[in-house]
């Protein structure tokens, strides 16, 4: 039967397009000049829908289908006081219409009267109290408003009318996280599993809730029997993999990992994931493999270019490591982190201007990173640029108030340009605000500290 209407649509699709690449005028009934919009809203054709429309009406002028077809292109290009004249010329004559109603109160939802939708919504319950798209409807103004409490009654109301209404039940579970009632979560999803225990989503949402007490353990119960109702749902896949890594269960989640690329998946989800878990229990030969895998895949992944460069690294093979994160920098320059490693790549190779240059970036991205500042005047004393490195110490003492950090690092350029008297005054300073930290001067100023008095003062 279901193929013999699909024929019968392509039929009357054919035929109507046929007429209007000709002169000719042909006759449908108004059932087919119904299939006709549908298909052609559907696929975004609203040029071609309008045609039919005014053809339709032409032909049925008394189809109030294919007029609320109008007014809901109406609505759609924002002709609002036309939609709602046609509207009300309707409802004079069938004020039980459902598709009236519902259309009104799109209107009025449009124009951000959202009490006023709900009334017009709240209409049809009057005669049709077990409508549960109506009361998912109400739930959506709710949220508009966001009056939460309210969209949740209504939210549970429909799938009470309808237990396959998942959005509905998405949108329970995002009323109750937004509450912050995450416990009552909990207890809602249980009882309607209790009647529905094969509703795959339920137990993925219950998961969820678990997963936000990390309570690992029963969340990976909640998803398997997600998975055991539905084989194919990747999410609860995703979700149990992710709990078995916040237990440390590496292996666990690599093999659950693996059932999702066996399920022929084609994200490179699942496969970053297992090269993380490789990483993670210290086989940085396999991580390697499934990033090559995901950059062959997916040559802009950037997190799996970073990934790639941190094992490197971890390998102290830096100059690898240094064209990975160069590749992950070209796809994301605002990533701080990437700048980051790249400076300490930089660092160990002594490429020392380079760093600069990657600390300035990360500066210019987050001033308030005091570390970053630090790197950037460790490097330019390095390089011996004493004179800029305390300007941009004094800029710290501004932004970052008086720390030991910034006053060693003063300290020891002052010694460095042979005053020695502002040298003193700041190593006094930094002393009295934390002597542990003193093995900062020793570190970056290794030749002054040498010197005897400047250890007698460390010393004191």
């Amino acid at each position: 039967m279901e193929y013999e209407d699909l024929e019968n649509n392509n039929l009357s699709l054919s035929r109507f397009e046929k007429m209007l690449n000709s002169n000719k005028l042909f006759f449908f009934d108004s059932n087919e000049f119904e299939s006709i919009i549908s298909f052609y809203l559907e696929n975004g054709k609203i040029k071609l829908a309008k045609k039919a429309v005014k053809l339709g009406l032409d032909q049925h002028p008394e189809s109030v289908n294919l007029a609320l077809f109008e007014i809901e292109i109406l609505i759609f290009e924002n002709h609002l006081d036309k939609a709602e004249q046609l509207l009300d010329n309707l409802l004079y004559n069938e004020p039980s219409n459902e598709e009236i109603h519902i259309q009104k109160a799109n209107i009025y939802s449009k124009r951000k009267l959202h009490h006023k939708s709900i009334e017009s919504l709240k209409n049809i319950l009057i005669f049709n109290s077990e409508n549960a798209e109506v009361y998912s409807l109400i739930g959506i103004e709710y949220l508009f408003m966001e009056d939460f409490e309210n969209a949740k009654v209504n939210f549970i109301e429909s799938l009470n009318k309808d237990i396959n209404d998942y959005s509905s039940l998405y949108n329970i579970v995002y009323c109750f996280e937004i509450l912050e009632q995450q416990e009552k979560a909990i207890e809602f999803l249980n009882k309607f599993l209790n009647n529905n225990p094969y509703c795959e989503v339920a137990w993925h949402q219950l998961g969820k809730q678990h997963v936000y007490f990390k309570e690992y353990k029963k969340a990976i119960t909640a998803f398997e029997f997600a998975i055991i109702s539905d084989e194919y749902f990747i999410g609860a896949y995703i979700e149990k993999g992710k709990s078995l890594e916040k237990l440390l269960q590496y292996k666990k989640a690599i093999e659950n990992y693996k059932l999702i690329i066996g399920l022929k998946d084609e994200s490179t989800y699942p496969i970053y994931r297992i090269g993380i878990c490789y990483k993670n229990i210290g086989n940085i030969v396999e991580s390697n493999k499934y990033f090559y895998r995901c950059i062959d895949i997916d040559s802009q992944m950037d997190k799996s270019w970073l990934q790639l460069a941190i094992n490197t690294n971890s390998l102290k093979d830096y100059n690898r490591a240094l064209i990975y994160i160069n590749k992950a920098i070209e796809i994301n320059t605002e990533n701080k982190e990437y700048w980051k490693l790249y400076a300490n790549i930089n660092i160990k190779l002594k490429f020392y201007e380079e760093a600069d240059l990657a600390y300035q970036k990360i500066i210019d991205l987050d001033e308030a990173d005091e570390s970053i500042w630090l790197g950037k005047i460790d490097m330019l004393i390095k390089l011996g640029e004493f004179k800029i490195a305390l300007d941009l110490l004094n800029e710290c003492l501004e932004i970052f108030e008086e720390k030991s950090e910034i006053l060693y690092r003063i300290s020891g350029i002052y010694f460095s340009l042979n005053n020695n008297k502002a040298g003193i005054s700041y190593l006094k300073k930094a002393l009295k605000i934390n002597q542990s930290n003193k093995y900062i001067f020793k570190e970056i100023f290794k030749v002054i500290y040498n010197y005897t008095f400047i250890k007698n003062l460390l010393d004191e």
